[in-house]
């Protein structure tokens, strides 16, 4: 239905507010559903012959591929950036009571049942550039909460 005052206030209202933040509010299931598609860490992988299936598993097979994006300076961070997005959808599909939620500056985290707070994204970058901690870790310490 189109009503156009009502549109005029969402943008409004909706100003400064990361396209994320939004659709989280309106859709939260939706918006987990489109951190998990990572699509250049997933096209990365599939090249390698790893298929990532949202298990730990997964997790493990990705921390042993060849980090050949070091090499390219453009792709490092958005590989980084995937790779905590796809550790945050593993840790929210396996973990019991594990969900995404944004901190006030629209930054993706997983809140552990244990209230402990998980910056994927930031583990993400740190694996795509060092290594280390590996993905798999990360869920390991994630999944004891």
């Amino acid at each position: 239905m189109n009503i156009p005052f009502l549109d005029n206030w969402r943008k409004k209202h909706d100003a400064g507010r990361s396209p994320l933040v939004s659709a989280f509010d309106r859709d939260p299931e939706g918006a987990a559903e489109l951190l998990a598609e990572c699509e250049l860490l997933r096209a990365r992988a599939q090249e390698a012959g790893v298929a990532l299936d949202d298990t730990p598993r997964s997790l493990a097979a990705l921390d042993q591929l060849p980090p050949r994006w070091r090499d390219d300076p453009e792709e490092l961070p958005w590989i980084g950036n995937d790779a905590g997005l796809y550790l945050g959808t593993v840790i929210v599909r396996t973990v019991p009571a594990a969900g995404w939620r944004l901190r006030p500056d629209g930054q993706p985290v997983v809140l552990l049942p244990s209230g402990r707070e998980v910056n994927v994204v930031e583990a993400g970058l740190d694996w795509a550039a060092t290594g280390a901690p590996e993905l798999s870790q990360v869920y390991a310490e994630s999944a004891e909460y």
